[in-house]
Order: C-alpha cells, then sequence, then structure tokens
C-alpha cells in the first residue's frame, strides 16, 4: 500500500509516460490533416462525442468504485484476521494450563505446547498470504511496462522465498512435508491446530470449554481465509473491465475530431481582435485533447489496478506487512527472545508490502 501523503506528478507522469506519446501522436495526426493538408471534412459533431464520454465516465466511476469496494472488503478481513491472531495467541498462553491435567507436566513442555501452537498459527498465515500472492490469468498488472518496473523495485517478499523456505522454521518436518503435498495448505495448517487441540484436550492441558472457545477461533480463521479466497479467486467481471477498456480507447480516438473543429472556430473568432494568435489557436486542440485523454485512461488505469487487491501492486492490501506485525505480536506475547523476533518489513520507495 502506497505510504506516501499524495502521489506527486512526477509519479503519475513517469507511470504512464508511455501513453502520453501514444495520445500526442492521436491528437497531431488529425490535426495536421485537418490544417495542414486541409482537410477540413475531418470533423464530428461534439454532442455526440460529448454523449460517449458521459457513457465512458460513468462506466469507469463504476470500475473504480467496484475495485475500491474489493480492496476496502480484503482490508477488512485482513483486519479481522490481525485481531483473531493476536486473541489465538493470548488464549493459548491462557488456557493451555495443567489446571485440569490428569497428569501435570513440566513448565518446559507447556511452553514447547504454547509455542507449537503460535508457530504452527503462524505457518497457516504464511500458507495464506503465499495463496494470495499466487498469479491469476486475469491479473494482468505485470504486463504493463511502466506496472513491472514498480512491481520490481518494492520487490514483494512471496516472489523471494518459497513456500517451503518459510515454513521450515514453523512446523516440524513431517507436518511441513504433509501440508506441502496438500491443495489448500492454509486448511491443511488449520486441520493440523485442530488435532493437536483435541489431543491436549484429552490429556487435560486444556479444559472442555476452553477448547471450545479454541475450535470457535479455529472456525472464525477457516471463515477469514475463505472470504479472502473469495477475493483472490474471483475476479472482476470481465464483461465490464473488457468493455471500459474498448471504450475508452474508442473516445479517446473519437475525441480530436471533436476538438479541432472547436478550436478552429474560435481561432476565426478572433481574427478581428488577435490576429496574429487566430492562424495558430487550432494547435491548441492538440494539448486540450492529450489532457482528456489522459484523464480518462488514467481513471480506468488506476481501476484495473486496484481490481485484485494481493497481486502485489502499490496500492494493493499490504499483506505480508500485516503477516510480520502479526508475527512480531504474537512472538512478543509468546515471551520469546527479542533475537529471534524480526523486524517490521522496511517501506521500500513510500509502499507497504
Amino acid at each position: 500500500m502506497y505510504t506516501k501523503k499524495k502521489y506527486s506528478f512526477r509519479d503519475m507522469i513517469l507511470w504512464t509516460r508511455v501513453e502520453i506519446a501514444i495520445f500526442f501522436l492521436v491528437a497531431l495526426v488529425p490535426t495536421v490533416l485537418f490544417e495542414v493538408v486541409d482537410l477540413k471534412w475531418l470533423r464530428l459533431p461534439w454532442t455526440p462525442i460529448a454523449l460517449v464520454g458521459t457513457a465512458v465516465a460513468l462506466l469507469v466511476s463504476f470500475q473504480n468504485n467496484a475495485a475500491y469496494g474489493r480492496a476496502w472488503e480484503a482490508r477488512k478481513i485482513w483486519g479481522g484476521i490481525i485481531n483473531q491472531s493476536r486473541s489465538w495467541a493470548i488464549m493459548v498462553k491462557a488456557v493451555v494450563t495443567n489446571e485440569h491435567a490428569q497428569e501435570p507436566v513440566a513448565d518446559g513442555e507447556l511452553l514447547e505446547q504454547h509455542t507449537s501452537l503460535i508457530h504452527r498459527h503462524l505457518a497457516w498465515l504464511t500458507a495464506l498470504r503465499h495463496a494470495m500472492r499466487e498469479t491469476r490469468s486475469w491479473e494482468v498488472f505485470a504486463d504493463h511496462h511502466t506496472n513491472k518496473e514498480w512491481q520490481e523495485r518494492i520487490q514483494i517478499p512471496e516472489r523471494d522465498h518459497s513456500l517451503e523456505h518459510d515454513l521450515q522454521p514453523l512446523l516440524s518436518e513431517g507436518e511441513c512435508q504433509q501440508v506441502l503435498q496438500m491443495t489448500n495448505k492454509s486448511a491443511a495448517i488449520i486441520s493440523l491446530q485442530s488435532n493437536h487441540l483435541r489431543a491436549l484436550k484429552e490429556r487435560g492441558l486444556v479444559w472442555e470449554f476452553a477448547f471450545l472457545e479454541l475450535a470457535g477461533q479455529l472456525q472464525e480463521l477457516l471463515d477469514l481465509q475463505g472470504k479472502s479466497e473469495r477475493i483472490k479467486n474471483f475476479p472482476y467481471p470481465r464483461q465490464y473491465a473488457s468493455l471500459g477498456y474498448d471504450l475508452v480507447r474508442v473516445f479517446i480516438v473519437l475525441l480530436p475530431f471533436g476538438v479541432i473543429p472547436e478550436f478552429s472556430n474560435i481561432g476565426e473568432s478572433l481574427t478581428g481582435s488577435y490576429p496574429s494568435l487566430a492562424g495558430y489557436f487550432v494547435w491548441m486542440a492538440i494539448p486540450f485533447s492529450m489532457i482528456i485523454s489522459w484523464v480518462f485512461h488514467t481513471m480506468q488505469r488506476i481501476g484495473i489496478v486496484g481490481e485484485n487487491p494481493f497481486e502485489g501492486t502499490a496500492n494493493d492490501v499490504p499483506i505480508s506487512t500485516i503477516a510480520r506485525a502479526i508475527e512480531i505480536d504474537m512472538r512478543e506475547i509468546n515471551g520469546e527472545a527479542a533475537s529471534t523476533i524480526p523486524k517490521p518489513l522496511a517501506v521500500v520507495h513510500g509502499v507497504q508490502m
């Protein structure tokens, strides 16, 4: 997620520099044909173009609202994961005790049980964030050259390390291999947690009512996982995305043919007052067309990059940063040494990953 107070105009220009060059050519060619080659018939009525622009603006607005809604829902889901993760660590420390044990165990073994349950939760979180960073066929952010530049600069952690590499410190060797063989690795880890809790209940290390509470938390975590997977695996409807993409380009191509005659008429009206300016005023259609084209295109492109909030763009939900913050909190709750607790992920170029 982008953390600067605002995007600088320079950033936006660099991000859309290829399109700006195209907009210049799209506006320049009709203007040259109209004014230099004297093809005065290259004109279209402004009213139908304005109607097309209105329809395109409504469609782009709908796309942006939908994209923002998906991103906001994703952020609420991961906010819920933060809360449930802290609750899990606190509950594990509080209820996995010798109070109702059939055969009390040493404090060291209790600590091992706490650590196993907390680290396995971190493994669940790791598997989930890796699943959210997997590429889907409809995720096309990196297909664009300038988008790829941004993605390479911020370096998503899930693309630097494999899931197996990140799971090994958190699970036993047997559990790690078992999880990696499963299709839904996050759900498999929740299943391991459930089996572990049942074993602790049978030994009396977890009171029956506390077991039900922890089982309820596992159910809530599965619910949050399912909601996150729903956003990841169900794209913004392609018919709206494709239609908006095509209509914006149609509008951009038509725009100069309506703008050029308008500026030509204005120039003619200036002949008496500003004769030196009147003959050149038609060329103002070029920057004017470019500005309008840039606004429509940029708004649509913002919607496109916001459609998939886990894709790894600068405006996505920063699940890597969130997961690291959760890990720090849970390890501290578990009383682990400060030297073993990782540092928060750095903000790179104003972006949380």
